[in-house]
């Protein structure tokens, strides 16, 4: 008869690769290995425990009940190895892996990737995946380490810790003010062209702020991508809401009754409570949050990046 082969913390690593992808092509790409190995690793982790772990579809591997209870104790494992990991080591040599970063696209081109030369050189043991569409994340299935929202999880096993504050104000081209009617109050804005996102894709409620301004502006071009909006504010497309932050960079744009309007909204740092006892996860918080404290004015309205 033929005995069962005992499963190793190896074999538990593809299981958890493979939970959280929920594709065996994907988990391959983080493990660094082939699709077909993580294949035969997870055929011999379920033949090992005799229990079927995953059901297979032509969508990908979706845990069944005892795999969704398997995760928990797998889970333990890793952040005890983790920590076990940590404590043998020292220095540098304890933070190296890849960190996958779910964040809004404001802040991830316009803020966090000038902060990428400095991560790397502090830490180049550490690799960087960044998401910017929030949309098709979930945090729950630990599709990223780490995410910045605007709205932080209201329950769940989650560490969570505001960010910043950050302050958003009405803008224009000087070509575009210069040849519109000036704009001397609230009140003056609906009967100007504007700029702003797309109704129904709006993924966080602190975006929906059109209506915070003025009732009756409706925007005359949409986009969910923050990058196209300036692009066409640039271009004299119209007014548009943008962050400080964002627009500070840009000196042909114009604060458009910077002491009449004057909007406030959060960035959340959050990750699983499970894993912010990794090395790794935790360096990429620290980093985060040193940055952007240390660029404070710029998110708070006062000078630029």
């Amino acid at each position: 008869m033929k005995t069962a082969p005992h499963f190793t913390w190896d074999d538990l690593q593809f299981f958890l690769a493979v939970a959280r992808t929920g594709q065996l092509s994907t988990a391959a790409r983080q493990l660094r290995t082939s699709h077909a190995t993580v294949s035969r690793r997870i055929d011999r982790l379920e033949f090992s425990l005799q229990v079927k772990l995953f059901e297979r579809n032509p969508r990908g591997y979706m845990l069944t009940g005892m795999g969704q209870r398997f995760i928990d104790t797998a889970e333990r494992m890793e952040q005890e190895t983790e920590r076990l990991r940590s404590d043998l080591r020292v220095g540098s040599a304890a933070q190296r892996g890849v960190v996958r970063i779910s964040a809004p696209e404001g802040f991830s081109n316009f803020f966090f990737t000038t902060m990428l030369s400095e991560f790397t050189a502090r830490y180049p043991n550490i690799s960087l995946e960044l998401v910017t569409i929030q949309q098709i994340m979930s945090l729950s299935r630990k599709e990223a380490d780490i995410v910045i929202v605007l709205d932080p999880p209201k329950a769940g096993p989650y560490f969570t810790e505001k960010l910043t504050d950050y302050h958003l104000q009405v803008y224009g081209s000087r070509d575009y003010l210069a040849s519109h009617p000036p704009v001397e109050s609230r009140d003056d804005l609906p009967e100007h062209a504007f700029v702003g996102y797309i109704e129904d894709m709006i993924f966080a409620p602190g975006l929906d702020y059109l209506g915070d301004i003025h009732p009756r502006i409706k925007p005359q071009f949409q986009s969910s991508s923050i990058f196209a909006q300036l692009t066409a504010t640039k271009s004299g497309l119209g007014l548009c809401v943008l962050p400080f932050f964002i627009a500070c960079r840009h000196p042909d744009l114009q604060m458009v009754l910077p002491d009449e309007v004057d909007l406030k909204r959060h960035y959340w740092i959050t990750c699983h409570r499970d894993l912010r006892q990794s090395p790794r996860v935790r360096t990429v918080i620290d980093f985060l949050v040193e940055a952007v404290h240390r660029n404070a004015p710029a998110f708070l309205g006062h000078a630029s990046v």
